[in-house]
């Protein structure tokens, strides 16, 4: 895993610079600590892909430190590889009950060291590789269609996939934005690494959203049971709370309703843009972080920047490309392929029943103009599903499905004729 970041924390300069050396030699960015309070302010800077936490340090001992991060904040704050010059079974085996990955005594041997390393970052790839191998099985890659348009836009994704420019996705909820979003993050240089969804919503809480993308920092009351934090009044009661942004560093960040944003997140999000730098809630301090940005817009950003609910500057920079996603009615013809897609994936996935729709069902289900779009489609589907008889659906289950919905076909289907 070159260019993963590595925090050494160690009271030693001589351990500290020796294994630095190592490190940078191999490609590895490095980061150095003398203490806890030290290592506290390194993680504050930028998230750490790997801790190298010596045991025995005045103050606040590595095992302390462990319990501290645990107490703040539930868990590690990346994986921990223990250094003791004099470490017993006894102290291996609580780090490791606290969670460290693994414990190497001093001197530190050249190969055991890059070993260990590589295993515990190889280790921790792969954890991250089957998250967004799960997060991606309901999911796919490829937004479906066969049609000259959808061909025509999947060519203009991948040109766009082709840069690192942060992009602007027009059209519907339901549309297919977040698989447009998807198909280019998967063409592009950045396909290895995490796809994260932002999905802002005016029902969330405003203080909550904010929270979740920019990450939190704030400070807990000590704990007395840690000993030594319990007298310092610094930075070891720090609580950082890495938030969406940091967690898709390397990859792309999907925001799926940039409207929904407020000035403040905004605000961060264009001194990302122009400095690739950020500040936590409750910071002061920038963290750096390398994200593409994604995002989708149901409403005119131009009538939002003029109303006065979004900043223009960061318009004028997410709005220089992009693409428009049509609504289903739009390339109707694809309804075939998505309708049998959905089922297929229906029975794959969620343990349903092989559906098979009937030639007078799928004319019925191809005249609906879906105004809905994909989402609808999918919500339909479910319900056909449920309707079938011994996995047949024939013009009636599908007439029950649509249910109400075909009263508002002519006034629902000139709306979406915007683009």
């Amino acid at each position: 895993m070159p260019n993963a970041h590595i925090l050494i924390v160690d009271d030693e300069p001589d351990i500290r610079a020796a294994v630095s050396d190592i490190l940078e030699d191999e490609g590895y960015s490095v980061a150095l600590a003398e203490d806890a309070v030290v290592a506290q302010t390194q993680l504050q800077a930028r998230r750490a892909d790997l801790i190298l936490l010596d045991v025995w340090m005045p103050n606040m001992d590595g095992l302390a430190l462990l319990r501290h991060w645990h107490s703040v904040a539930g868990d590690l704050p990346a994986p921990v590889v223990m250094m003791s010059g004099h470490g017993t079974l006894e102290t291996a085996v609580e780090a490791i009950r606290l969670g460290a990955y693994d414990f190497i005594e001093k001197p530190l041997s050249l190969d055991k060291l890059l070993l260990t390393v590589e295993n515990a970052l190889q280790t921790q790839r792969l954890a991250q590789e089957n998250s967004r191998l799960r997060r991606e099985n309901n999911h796919t890659c490829d937004p479906l269609g066969d049609s000259a348009l959808m061909q025509a836009l999947k060519a203009q994704a991948k040109r766009l996939a082709e840069n690192d420019d942060w992009l602007l996705l027009r059209g519907e909820p339901g549309s297919g934005r977040q698989s447009f979003a998807r198909y280019i993050h998967h063409h592009s240089a950045r396909r290895h690494q995490p796809f994260i969804v932002v999905n802002a919503q005016r029902t969330q809480q405003r203080n909550a959203l904010g929270a979740s993308l920019l990450g939190q920092e704030d400070l807990v009351p000590p704990k007395g049971e840690i000993g030594a934090e319990s007298q310092d009044h610094g930075a070891e009661r720090l609580r950082i709370r890495y938030g969406l942004l940091e967690q898709a560093h390397g990859g792309t960040l999907f925001i799926a309703e940039l409207a929904e944003l407020d000035k403040r997140e905004q605000t961060q999000l264009l001194h990302l843009l122009t400095s690739g730098s950020f500040t936590r809630r409750g910071g002061t301090q920038p963290v750096e972080v390398d994200v593409r940005v994604i995002a989708a817009s149901a409403l005119d950003l131009r009538e939002e920047v003029n109303a006065g609910r979004f900043r223009d500057d960061l318009y004028q920079h997410i709005s220089a490309q992009g693409l428009v996603v049509p609504p289903l009615c739009a390339h109707a013809e694809d309804l075939p392929l998505l309708l049998n897609h959905t089922l297929r994936r229906a029975h794959e996935h969620d343990g349903a029943p092989l559906c098979v729709l009937d030639s007078e069902a799928m004319a019925k289900l191809c005249a609906y103009p879906w105004p809905g779009h994909v989402g609808e489609l999918k919500n339909v589907v479910q319900r056909l599903v449920m309707l079938s008889q011994n996995g047949n659906i024939g013009l009636a289950e599908a007439q029950q499905a649509l249910g109400g919905r075909e009263n508002r076909e002519m006034r629902v289907s000139e709306r979406d004729g915007w683009l």
